[in-house]
């Protein structure tokens, strides 16, 4: 059973900084892309980040040279650096992956910009 577990999410003011870090198992973590997605009530999740098995990080135009995603294959763990946070970067944040055929994803952590 897969199971991804984010952790990190808080309350901070617009410019600040915050890691969100993801526990992933019951994969061979290290076989598979991983992504960040957010989502806005009433908006559809979308992607944010993606990384590839092979460390490729791509990125929304919205956090590109903000947010830098990393991987730890050795912890199985999935990291967000967010930096220069917006209000407009809030949301609840979710990693995902595709495995056995189909989406997984986490319960997701809250991620608050404002002051």
């Amino acid at each position: 059973q897969v199971r991804l577990v984010e952790s990190g999410g808080a309350l901070v003011q617009p410019g600040g900084s915050l890691r969100l870090s993801c526990a992933a198992s019951g994969i061979n973590y290290r076989l598979y892309a991983m992504k960040w997605y957010r989502q806005i009530p009433g908006n559809e999740r979308e992607m944010v980040a993606f990384i590839s098995s092979d460390g490729t990080a791509n990125y929304t135009d919205a956090v590109r040279g903000r947010f830098t995603v990393s991987r730890n294959n050795v912890r199985n763990t999935l990291s967000l650096q967010m930096n220069d946070l917006k209000p407009e970067d809030t949301a609840v944040y979710y990693c995902s992956t595709n495995a056995y055929g189909r989406n997984c994803w986490g319960r997701g952590t809250q991620v608050t910009v404002s002051s």
